[in-house]
């Protein structure tokens, strides 16, 4: 996986750790213009987080959990891509005691159309 970041972003190096773990070997790049790279990537501007990837075609915007990453590529979809919109809490890289709920969406940056892959840290329906 080729991973591109900011220089100075502590949850993209907490990311890629996750994803090492994984078992997914992983080469990184920090830049300065990553918008630039991410228009390139055919990556949203709605669906955009801190970094950007690139795996065996894909790719993965974001704080996407390995577990989804892993199942993309069992499945091969047509999609351009994975992500995790903003920063949430709870997601891997940004583990902070609190924990948001989240989506992992699929996008198609051919067809414009986004769907839920997975979520995360559903709230309790009885809690509300």
């Amino acid at each position: 996986m080729q991973v591109y970041k900011s220089e100075t972003c502590g949850c993209c190096q907490d990311w890629i750790e996750h994803i090492e773990a994984a078992g997914i070997p992983v080469e990184s790049t920090n830049l300065n213009a990553m918008n630039n790279k991410k228009m390139e990537l055919g990556v949203p501007p709605q669906l955009a987080s801190c970094h950007t990837a690139v795996i065996d075609g894909y790719v993965i915007e974001g704080h996407v959990p390995a577990s989804d990453i892993l199942r993309l590529l069992r499945e091969k979809p047509a999609v351009t891509g994975l992500t995790v919109p903003g920063m949430p809490h709870g997601s891997p890289g940004m583990e902070t005691g609190k924990e948001d709920h989240y989506q992992v969406l699929a996008f198609d940056s051919k067809d414009e159309s986004i769907n839920v892959w997975s979520e995360y840290n559903q709230p309790d329906p009885s809690q509300s």
